[in-house]
This record gives structure tokens, C-alpha cells and sequence, in this order.
């Protein structure tokens, strides 16, 4: 496993425990707006095992609030980070894929990419431009030997909020389904043994994107409830 961020000590730490539990890995720094980063985590990769198998392209960050407080830098760090990170990360894996003839880009969206809520308009915005890019990807990716997955999880308690309460000065505390990061880590593990085009780590919110698709309105209504605007 080939670990990528820029934060240097926790990068370490993350490759320690790997290590403690008998994996090998590699620790890379990296920004994944940097396209030349990417590519040099694809290289480091390459010639420390050989091959790439899987990108897995999970940096990500997200903003709560209305639209009058969803400023144009707010915006460009967000697709920055969420869009062009992924694409960036997927298009350095696809040149060694394509040398190898197999390999899985994976991305790591929300189920907010199939069904936005008050404010999440730009988060939910990016997590479905990763769902469009991946969907596009796997009808070029076939009759080849290269896949690609889009992953949909609910809430789950990481630094996510900590973040936007850090960089923004508030954050939702996230009403609605959760699940653990582990629960989420065992899904990309079963995408990556056994390949599908869409994973719902948290089996009911798969029903939500039927009612968005079938009941726009009621869902409307529904979403209500998980408002992420700040209380006036």
C-alpha cells in the first residue's frame, strides 16, 4: 500500500501502523491539486513494487452553508481538491494502466454526490462531478482490461467537520445515517477483490437516489431535515 498527503507526520504515522501490522508500504508526500505530484506518486509506486493496481483517489473537503456564503474561492478550493484531485490522481494511474493493461481507479465520493441537501450545494456539487467522471470512465474502460468505481458513503466520523469548522468557522454536526470509517475501508476492500461500478457502503442510502430519481419533490421535502445551513 502507497500512502500520499501533505501532512508529513501523519503520513508517518499512517505508514507506522501498517508496518506494526505486518504490511509494507510506502509513505509519498503529495498534494493532489499538483498533477506533477501525481505523477511522481505513480512513478515512486512503479519503482518500488513494479506495478500499480489500484488508485484510489480519496483526499477531499467540503464546505456547509447557503449560497450567498459559497464564495468563488470557496468554490475553486473545493472542485480544486474534490474534481481536479481526482482527476489529476486517475489520469497519472491511467498512463501506467494502460502500459500494464489492467488496473481500478477508485473514487471516493458521497452520497451527497447523488442527492445534494440546503447547504451542500457546492460539496454535493463536486461529489457528483465524480460520479459523472467515473461513469464516464467505465463505459471508455470497456472491453480493456482497466475498471473504475465511484464509492458512496454516508457520514463518518473522521476530521471532515473538524476542517470546515477550522477553515470556515462552522460545520454541521451531520443528522442523518452514519457509519464508521472502517465500515467504508471494508467496502474498498470489496470493490477492489471484486469490481463494481457503484458501491453504497450504508445499504439504505441506496433508496434515497431511487426517491430522488422517481419522487424529486417529496425528496425535496425529506431533505429538509438535513439541512446543513447555519441557524440564523
Amino acid at each position: 500500500m502507497v500512502l500520499s498527503a501533505r501532512r508529513i507526520a501523519q503520513l508517518d504515522d499512517a505508514a507506522r501502523i501498517i508496518r506494526d501490522a505486518g504490511g509494507r508500504t510506502l509513505a509519498v508526500p503529495g498534494d493532489v491539486t499538483n498533477p506533477d505530484d501525481m505523477r511522481a506518486l505513480v512513478a515512486r509506486t512503479v519503482a518500488e513494487y513494479g506495478r500499480l493496481d489500484v488508485m484510489i483517489c480519496n483526499a477531499g473537503i467540503g464546505f456547509h452553508g447557503s449560497l450567498a456564503e459559497s464564495t468563488p474561492d470557496i468554490a475553486r478550493r473545493l472542485f480544486d481538491v474534490n474534481v481536479l484531485g481526482t482527476i489529476y490522481a486517475a489520469q497519472a494511474a491511467h498512463e501506467q494502466f494502460v502500459q500494464q493493461g489492467t488496473g481500478h481507479i477508485i473514487a471516493m465520493s458521497s452520497i451527497a454526490g447523488v442527492r445534494g441537501g440546503a447547504g451542500m450545494s457546492l460539496y454535493s456539487a463536486t461529489k457528483a462531478a465524480q460520479v459523472k467522471f467515473i461513469e464516464s470512465l467505465r463505459t471508455e474502460f470497456l472491453g480493456t482490461g482497466l475498471q473504475a468505481s465511484v464509492i458512496l458513503p454516508v457520514s463518518a466520523p473522521t476530521e471532515f467537520r473538524t476542517t470546515m469548522r477550522r477553515d470556515y468557522g462552522y460545520a454541521a454536526d451531520g443528522q442523518g445515517a452514519h457509519q464508521t470509517a472502517e465500515d467504508v475501508a471494508d467496502a474498498v476492500a470489496r470493490c477492489i477483490a471484486s469490481p463494481r461500478g457503484e458501491i453504497y457502503p450504508h445499504r439504505g442510502s441506496r433508496w434515497l437516489t431511487v426517491a430522488a430519481a422517481v419522487a424529486p419533490n417529496w425528496t425535496d421535502q425529506f431533505m429538509r431535515r438535513f439541512d446543513r445551513r447555519k441557524p440564523e
